[in-house]
C-alpha cells in the first residue's frame, strides 16, 4: 500500500501535496510551522487538514508494521500462500489483519486443541467432507480410545464438532462477512436493570435503535450507563439470516448422515465463538468513531473559547463566588497583575449585603474599575443580584459579565497557581483567574489542561490519551495562530509554540529574567537547549513589540527577512515604517505577484503572506470574534415566558444541541431541530462556542430548572 497515495484520496488533497506534508512532518516540522511557512511545499494546507493527515499517517504506519508482524510469523510456521499475503498486504484495516491473522495465532488451549491432542482431526475432515455413506456413530467408533480419555463413540463425535467449530469461526471471510451484516442489520437494544429507579438514562429503559442509525452521543451514553450498572446493552443480530449464510458456504452436499450435525455445529460456532467476538468489535468500533466524533465537537468548542477576543486596557474585578466560605474578590489591571484581594460575605448563611456593597464601592473608586468578572459556579446568581443592586447605587459606568469558570478550580490547586501566586489562597488564586479569563482568554486557559475546561460531553468516559493528544493540538494550533509577545509570555503559553518543549519555555523566561528583555529574536539562539531546528520552528510566532528589528514584531519569517527588505526597498519604503503603521494598502501597488516574487526568490504564497503582515503587523486573528455580552441588568428564570426573544451566548455544542446562555444562570437547550429551517447534521454547521445568538423562549421547567429554546424566530 502505498501510503501517501491512500493519504490523498482519503483527504482530497493532490498526491503531491501529501508527500511535501509526510516529507515535512517526517524531517521534525510542527504543524503550525507547516501550515504557515511551507504553504509553497504542501499547495497551503491549513492546519485542520494537517492534522487529519499527521493522524492517518500514524494509523497506516502502524497498519503496516503489524502486516509486516503477521506476514513474519505465518511465514515462520511455513504457511504463508501467495494469495493470503496478497489479502493481508490489501488490507485496510487492523481488524481484517487480525481476521486473517486469526487462523495461524499461537492460541491458548481451547476445546479444539484439546480434541487434536486427542487424535480427532482426521473424524473432523471425514465429516467436513460430506462423502460419508453411513452413520457417524459406526464411524466415531474407530476412534475410541480410553487411553487418550476418549471413551464412547459420542465423546469423539464431540470432539470433531469442536474442531470444526473452531475452524468455522476463524475463516476470515466469514467473519467480514458476518460483521458486515451485523452492523447493517443489527440492532442495539437497552433496558434498565430497575426501572423504578430514577437516573439520567431514562430513555435508555427500554431503547431499540439500527447499529447503522446509532447517533455518537447515543453510544457514549449507553456505555455510561452499562458501565454505572443501570443499563444493560446487548447487540441483536440478523441471527437468521447468519446462519443461512454459513450454511450455503459449509453444507454443499446432501448427506443425510453429516447435514444435521453440520448444521448444529454451525449454530454452535457462531454463537459461542463469533458472535460474543463480533459484538464485541462492533461495539469498540462505534465506541471508537463516537469518541473520535465527540473529540471533534470539543476540539471545535474549545477553539472557539481559546479564540475569544481578549478585552483590553480595563482593570477587572474577578469575582469567585461561594456561599458559606465568603465571595473571594481579586482586582487585576490591564496587564493581568494582581492589584488587590478581599473576602466578602454578601450571600447565605453571613447575607452581609450592606458591609459587602460599601468595600466593593471603595474597591471601584480606588483601582477605577470598569468591569466585574463573575464566575458562574455555586452562588453565581445571588452574587449577579448583589452586583446589580450595586451598579444601580453608584454613578460610575462599570459592567459585569458572567464567565464559564470550568477548570478554574483545577488550576487555582495546581503547582503552577502555587508558583504563581505564593502568597494567595486557593479562592485568591481562582479570583484572578477568573478576572483574567476576561482580559486574554488564551493566555489564561493554557494554564489549565483542556480536559478540565468543560466544553465537550462524556469527555471522562474517553480513550484519554487521544482526547489529551486532540486537545494539545487545538491548543497548540490556536496560541501559534495568535503568536505570543516574547518578553510577557508565560511558560504555560510559551510551551505550546512550535518547537518549544516544557524546558525550553523554563529556559526562555530563566534567560528574559537574567539577561533582561529580549530586544531581537536572534537572542532566542542564546537560550539553553534551544538550537537552530528550534529557532526556525519558533522564531515566526515569537513577537517583540519594540525590538531593534521591526520585523521582530510580525509574523514574517526570519528566513524571509532579505526578500521582505528588498520588497520594502522597492515599494519605495524603509523597515522603520512598518513601525509607524505606514504600509496600509502597499498591496494595491503589487500588479504582479509572480513575477516579483521571482525577482525576491520566494514563493507567491509567501510574498502574499508577508505583504498582508506588513499592511497589518502582527494582527490578532482573534478581533473578528464575537466579544462577550457586558450586562449592567439581571433576570431570572421565572421572568421567561414562552415567545420572549433574548440575545445569549453559545457556552457549549453537543451532538443533539447547543447550550446558551441568556443570563438566568440556567443554559437554555436549543435542540437541533429548532436550529435552522433547513435540514442540518451537526449543530456545529450553525453555531459555534462564543456566539451571540438571538433566541426565543419555548419552555421554561422551574423544577427541573430546563429551559427549551429555539433560534427559529
Amino acid at each position: 500500500m502505498e501510503i501517501t497515495a491512500v493519504l490523498a484520496e482519503e483527504l482530497g488533497i493532490k498526491k503531491q501535496q501529501a508527500e511535501a506534508a509526510v516529507k515535512l512532518i517526517d524531517e521534525g516540522n510542527t504543524i503550525p510551522f507547516i501550515a504557515r511557512y511551507r504553504k509553497e511545499a504542501t499547495g497551503a494546507l491549513n492546519d485542520e487538514v494537517l492534522r487529519s493527515l499527521y493522524d492517518r499517517l500514524n494509523y497506516l504506519r502502524n497498519l503496516e508494521e503489524k502486516k509486516q508482524q503477521v506476514l513474519a510469523s505465518i511465514e515462520e510456521q511455513g504457511k504463508l500462500s501467495d494469495e493470503l499475503k496478497a489479502q493481508i498486504l490489501a488490507a485496510e484495516t487492523m481488524v481484517v489483519v487480525d481476521d486473517l491473522y486469526r487462523p495461524y495465532r499461537p492460541k491458548r488451549r481451547t476445546r479444539a486443541t484439546i480434541a487434536k491432542e486427542k487424535g480427532l482431526e482426521p473424524l473432523a475432515n471425514v465429516i467436513s467432507l460430506q462423502m460419508i455413506d453411513h452413520s457417524l456413530e459406526e464411524e466415531a467408533q474407530n476412534y475410541v480410545n480410553p487411553e487418550k480419555e476418549v471413551n464412547t463413540p459420542q465423546e469423539a463425535l464431540e470432539g470433531a464438532k469442536d474442531i470444526i467449530a473452531e475452524f468455522i469461526s476463524d475463516e476470515a471471510d466469514y467473519r467480514i462477512h458476518i460483521r458486515e451484516l451485523t452492523m447493517k442489520k443489527g440492532r442495539i437494544l437497552s433496558t434498565a436493570k430497575d426501572k423504578e429507579a430514577e437516573s439520567v438514562y431514562e430513555m435508555y429503559y427500554e431503547f431499540e435503535e439500527g447499529l447503522s442509525k446509532l447517533a455518537g452521543y447515543r453510544i457514549l451514553a449507553l456505555n455510561r450507563g452499562e458501565a454505572e450498572k443501570i443499563l444493560t446493552v446487548k447487540v441483536e443480530a440478523p441471527e437468521e439470516e447468519v446462519l443461512r449464510y454459513l450454511e450455503k458456504k459449509i453444507i454443499t452436499k446432501d448427506n443425510g448422515y453429516t447435514t444435521p450435525v453440520l448444521k448444529d455445529v454451525i449454530a454452535d460456532s457462531y454463537k459461542r465463538l463469533i458472535a460474543p467476538a463480533i459484538e464485541r468489535e462492533i461495539r469498540n468500533e462505534l465506541t471508537e468513531k463516537a469518541e473520535d466524533g465527540a473529540i471533534k465537537v470539543f476540539g471545535k468548542n474549545l477553539e472557539q473559547l481559546l479564540m475569544q477576543p481578549p478585552i483590553t486596557n480595563q482593570t477587572v474585578l474577578g469575582w469567585d463566588p461561594a456561599f458559606r466560605t465568603g465571595c473571594k474578590l481579586a482586582v487585576v489591571d490591564a496587564t493581568g497583575k494582581v492589584l488587590d484581594t478581599v473576602v466578602i460575605f454578601p450571600t447565605a448563611p453571613q447575607n452581609k449585603v450592606e458591609e459587602s456593597k460599601k468595600i466593593l464601592k471603595q474597591l471601584i473608586k480606588k483601582y477605577n474599575i470598569t468591569l466585574i468578572s463573575v464566575g458562574n459556579g455555586t452562588a453565581s446568581r445571588e452574587s449577579e443580584m448583589v452586583i446589580v443592586d450595586l451598579l444601580k447605587e453608584i454613578d460610575t459606568p462599570v459592567q459585569y459579565v458572567i464567565v464559564n469558570e470550568a477548570g478554574a478550580s483545577v488550576y487555582s490547586a495546581s503547582k503552577l497557581a502555587t508558583e504563581e501566586f505564593p502568597n494567595f489562597d486557593v479562592g485568591q488564586r481562582s479570583a484572578a483567574s477568573i478576572a483574567r479569563r476576561l482580559q486574554d482568554p488564551l493566555a489564561e486557559l493554557v494554564k489549565i489542561d483542556p480536559k478540565s475546561i468543560g466544553v465537550g460531553q462524556y469527555q471522562h468516559d474517553m480513550n484519554q490519551k487521544k482526547l489529551g493528544e486532540a486537545l494539545g493540538g487545538v491548543v497548540e494550533d490556536c496560541v501559534n495562530k495568535v503568536g505570543v509577545d516574547l518578553n510577557t509570555a508565560s511558560p504555560s503559553l510559551l510551551e505550546y509554540i512550535s518547537g518549544i518543549s516544557k524546558v525550553i519555555a523554563k529556559n526562555i523566561v530563566a534567560y528574559r529574567e537574567e539577561n533582561g528583555k529580549f530586544v531581537s529574536r536572534n537572542q532566542l539562539l542564546k537560550v539553553a537547549k534551544l538550537g537552530p531546528k528550534a529557532y526556525e520552528q519558533c522564531a515566526g510566532f515569537m513577537r517583540i513589540a519594540d525590538g531593534e528589528n521591526p520585523l521582530d514584531a510580525t509574523s514574517v519569517h526570519p528566513e524571509s527577512y532579505d526578500a521582505t527588505k528588498k520588497l520594502l526597498e522597492r515599494l519605495g519604503y524603509k523597515a522603520e515604517d512598518i513601525r509607524e503603521g505606514n504600509l496600509k494598502g502597499i498591496s494595491k501597488k503589487i500588479s504582479d505577484y509572480k513575477k516579483l516574487a521571482e525577482q525576491l526568490d520566494i514563493g507567491v504564497l509567501t510574498l502574499e503572506d508577508i505583504v498582508k503582515e506588513l499592511e497589518k503587523p502582527a494582527r490578532d486573528p482573534r478581533e473578528d470574534m464575537p466579544k462577550p455580552i457586558l450586562r449592567s441588568d439581571v433576570m431570572e428564570m421565572k421572568d421567561l415566558t414562552p415567545g420572549m426573544v433574548l440575545k445569549g451566548t453559545v457556552r457549549n455544542v453537543i451532538d443533539f444541541g447547543a447550550f446558551v446562555d441568556i443570563g438566568v444562570h440556567q443554559d437554555g437547550l436549543v435542540h437541533i431541530s429548532q436550529m435552522s429551517e433547513k435540514y442540518i447534521k451537526h449543530p456545529l454547521e450553525v453555531v459555534s462556542v462564543g456566539d451571540i445568538v438571538e433566541v426565543k423562549v419555548i419552555s421554561v421547567d422551574l423544577k427541573k430548572q430546563r429551559i427549551q429554546l429555539t433560534m427559529k424566530l
